[in-house]
């Protein structure tokens, strides 16, 4: 028997066409609102710059209707003036030799004259013969990062400007130390017949007063006094001791010039002002006074010591030992202390050198790990023997520049001496 008529096909093949249709549709539909909608604006432009297609996420941006530019405006009629020229020297170049371009920074202009930093690629879309045909770009919102970026700017200026500010305050308070530690030194050393003097103070940290300190001063028609010493500590609190110690010594040695005396007096001063404060202060001191002979030359010396490094003497012959002055104490410390007096005699040529303790405890050596010492002192002072005070001084400064990062504390130099037959006396700040 036969069958006329058209087989249906099963419902199960109806119902595969149908849901692969609506797949090709949603995917169509997709694709054209991630085009629209997309993070990002899309646009394509004719190879003269003319806009062909634009999407909605860019026409947001800029305020303006699709109709009015599709077929209507240039890409670089988008962009600032600033952007034109760009795009115009650089840009389209690097494009045409090229074929794409990517991450350059642009504004573009938005409804209102506002203006948005944008990141622009581009690339040209060729034909199957090779021809452009086309060019596709891709704009990035980039105001957050311009937004960073600027942020960025304004906190390293700001930093700059902390910095240079620091800077200049730092310079300011040098300056101010710096007029504050001259003032609690001798702006020169007077005039001393038959007696050549110089001295120097070095400063191994300018942004820290220091507490050494030294003085020349007559006390009567004949003799001269003179001392120096290194206060403990360092700051506004060691520079106060410091101004309170000179004019003590000073004061003292007006009434009585005998150097045992002139230091027990300062020591009775620094015990009652400082050892009930809870800080008690107190410092090393070499005080003596000096005696030329006119008729001989020569320069009789009387000093007394309270716990500091021992002088040196330097003769003309080039021999160079210590003065000693061993079992003397700390001034300030005790309500009374022992101080060790010693005496010589400065023949023409010889010079009597004074230093504080930064001297002697300059770190030396690779590491920095040794310390300078009095027996490297001494061998280096027998070399100046026989040279005047301010030569000896300036020696010293050499030395003491020398020790570089190795200097951590400030160092006071006085030489006194008697003048070698023939020079005339030199007196030195």
């Amino acid at each position: 028997m036969c069958r006329t008529g058209h087989q249906s096909d099963p419902p199960e093949a109806d119902d595969e066409m149908a849901s692969d249709a609506a797949f090709t549709a949603l995917l169509e539909d997709s694709a054209e609102e991630l085009y629209e909608s997309a993070p990002c604006g899309y646009l394509s432009t004719l190879m003269d710059g003319t806009i062909a297609k634009v999407n909605a996420t860019l026409l947001g941006w800029l305020g303006l209707e699709r109709e009015a530019v599709v077929g209507r405006m240039r890409f670089t009629d988008l962009l600032t003036v600033g952007g034109k020229l760009y795009h115009e020297t650089h840009f389209a170049p690097l494009l045409r030799m090229q074929g794409r371009i990517s991450g350059i920074a642009l504004e573009v202009k938005q409804t209102g004259g506002a203006r948005m930093p944008v990141l622009v690629s581009s690339v040209v879309k060729h034909g199957s013969t090779g021809e452009p045909l086309l060019i596709r770009t891709t704009v990035f919102d980039a105001r957050d990062r311009r937004a960073y970026e600027e942020e960025l700017l304004r906190g390293r200026k700001a930093a700059e400007e902390a910095h240079r500010q620091a800077e200049a305050d730092r310079a300011r308070l040098q300056d101010a130390l710096a007029v504050l530690q001259q003032s609690l030194l001798p702006a020169t050393l007077p005039p001393v017949p038959g007696v050549e003097t110089a001295a120097h103070y070095h400063t191994a940290h300018p942004d820290r007063l220091g507490g050494d300190f030294y003085d020349v001063f007559p006390v009567d028609g004949k003799r001269f006094a003179f001392f120096l010493g290194d206060v403990c500590g360092k700051g506004p609190q060691a520079a106060a001791v410091t101004s309170l110690t000179r004019y003590t010594l000073r004061a003292a040695a007006v009434h009585d010039s005998d150097p045992v005396s002139a230091l027990t007096t300062l020591n009775k001063v620094l015990h009652e002002r400082y050892a009930g404060s809870g800080d008690p202060r107190y410092c090393t001191a070499v005080f003596g006074t000096l005696e030329p002979d006119p008729g001989t030359g020569q320069v009789a010396i009387h000093l007394a010591s309270g716990g500091h490094p021992p002088v040196l003497v330097l003769r003309a012959d080039g021999t160079t030992d210590f003065l000693p002055t061993p079992g003397g104490l700390l001034v300030g410390i005790l309500p009374s202390a022992p101080f060790v007096t010693a005496t010589t005699v400065l023949d023409p040529g010889d010079t009597l050198l004074l230093y504080t303790d930064g001297l002697t405890e300059a770190r030396t050596g690779e590491d920095r790990d040794s310390l300078y010492g009095y027996e490297a002192l001494l061998a280096f002072a027998a070399g100046q023997a026989g040279k005047p005070p301010h030569a000896v001084i300036q020696a010293l400064i050499g030395l003491l520049d020398g020790f570089g990062d190795g200097l951590d504390d400030d160092t006071a130099l006085l030489a006194l001496g008697a003048p070698a037959p023939g020079p005339a006396t030199k007196n030195a700040p």
